[in-house]
């Protein structure tokens, strides 16, 4: 068993072309996992296939039932079993209440709510259908689990991404099926980066930075690791947590 227990495990993770979830497909191949990497940015899974060969890739859009469902087939396909899911995919838009349309609010439940929803469901029917069980982990977020100024939508969303991991996991513990979530504070991704070029984003980054108790914003590895660890065989016994990887943000 490798150090997170993925050794050998079948996962699909999207989102996979940058940020939080490339970090998590580097740290998952490197523990021996098995790997589909999806994401709507097919130049992005082309680099990451040039770094790691040995990761096939799926371009889909989480929020079409369609496509969610066949990143689910093809990781079956690949694999002939889908042992873990790393439901990652999102969007990260900065507004207040009277700044977001509802054209935003739309598209952000479409993809960080309903994507979630849809690429949860496709896993489950897929591990059912194998009789083996396997893990799941929703990438929520500190707006997840606490409320934030100007995460009218994002926040809402990520609530949905906490509530739902809540939900499947007391539903289908007993299918052993463990679903768990991250819930990442301030990450210093592209998504992050290019929310300071948004008005207003370099004072909300840098008031964000200061509400963190650890004085930075966090790094895509830190929450990769905290993944493989709730995907892996070293959280046996763990299901349903919202595991804050946030610098003490949540503590205070």
């Amino acid at each position: 068993m490798g150090e997170y227990g993925v050794t050998g495990k079948a996962c699909l993770v999207t989102g996979a072309a940058s940020g939080i979830g490339r970090a998590t497909v580097r740290v998952l191949v490197a523990d021996g996992a098995r790997v589909l990497a999806n994401d709507v940015n097919e130049i992005g899974l082309a680099t990451l296939r040039e770094e790691l060969p040995e990761v096939g890739t799926v371009v889909g859009d989480v929020s079409s039932p369609a496509d969610a469902e066949r990143m689910v087939r093809a990781a079956v396909e690949r694999f002939g079993r889908l042992d873990v899911l790393v439901a990652n995919a999102g969007v990260i838009p900065l507004g207040s209440a009277l700044e977001t349309t509802v054209e935003d609010w739309d598209h952000v439940l479409a993809v960080d709510g309903r994507g979630m929803f849809l690429t949860c469901k496709y896993a489950i029917e897929a591990m059912l259908a194998d009789e083996a069980g396997g893990s799941i982990v929703c990438v929520s977020s500190i707006s997840g689990v606490a409320g934030q100024a100007r995460q009218a939508a994002y926040g809402p969303a990520k609530f949905v991404a906490s509530g739902l991991t809540k939900h499947l996991a007391v539903e289908w513990a007993g299918h052993g099926i463990r679903v768990n979530a991250v819930a990442p504070g301030t990450i210093r991704t592209e998504a992050v980066e290019a929310v300071a070029e948004q008005p207003g984003g370099a004072e909300y980054l840098a008031t964000m930075k200061l509400a963190h108790p650890m004085g930075r914003l966090g790094e895509p590895a830190e929450v990769a690791a905290a993944i493989a660890f709730l995907a892996g065989e070293r959280a046996s016994f763990v299901t349903g947590a919202i595991l804050p990887v946030d610098g003490g943000y949540l503590a205070r």
